[in-house]
């Protein structure tokens, strides 16, 4: 019995597990994080985990949408691991209150119209072209949490969520938040990374 989003093969429902790892530091606890996701997952599911740090890219879409720019091969890479994907698990640091750059640049490059979205004539909301898919988000700051929620808007959620995977059709079906970093203790990062590990088990 197949499924599109999701298998059930030899009575064990597996997914295909897309890991993002947004922070461009080559060595980070975000990283750590997203592998012990990804091992913990991987028990179950497929499991693709891609650092940004590891992909060669220019971040800068140059003329938005009225040239075309080719795409490097690791972009092509990724566009092709988030169609695969039945869910997609980003781990990402907030820098100046969202992604670092180098994250946003990559959606910048890769959610083009024809691939994630389309516009369509006499409609001022565009198709979404990656419907089925879900996602979840975990976030690492160096701001308290409750602080980065209550008086600094919380703008890494209402950016990847609303304006980012809601846009283009993925539904976030959960968002955790680990920090501050900067003061954390090792009993607090380990206890972080049981918790990236629990997350990649519950799926």
């Amino acid at each position: 019995m197949d499924y599109i989003f999701g298998r059930l093969t030899k009575n064990r429902w597996f997914m295909n597990i897309l890991v993002i790892n947004a922070n461009p530091k080559s060595i980070s606890l975000t990283r750590s994080l997203a592998v012990e996701y990804s091992k913990a997952a991987n028990k179950k599911h497929q499991v693709k985990e891609i650092h940004i740090s590891d992909l060669k890219y220019d971040n800068n879409l140059v003329e938005g949408y009225d040239v075309i720019q080719e795409l490097e091969p690791d972009l092509q890479g990724l566009q092709e691991s988030i169609l695969w994907a039945d869910h997609i698990a980003i781990f990402t640091p907030v820098w100046w209150g969202t992604v670092p750059a180098a994250f946003k640049g990559i959606f910048d490059r890769i959610l083009l119209p024809g691939f994630a979205f389309q516009y369509e004539e006499g409609k001022q909301i565009p198709k979404k072209l990656l419907k089925g898919r879900t996602s979840e988000l975990v976030i690492n700051l160096d701001t308290p949490v409750w602080y980065y929620k209550v008086f600094q808007g919380n703008v890494i959620y209402k950016h990847l969520k609303r304006t980012i995977l809601d846009f283009v059709g993925i539904k976030n079906k959960r968002t955790s938040y680990m920090g501050p970093v900067i003061s954390a203790k090792n009993d607090a990062i380990e206890g972080w990374l049981t918790k990236a590990m629990q997350l990649g088990s519950n799926l």
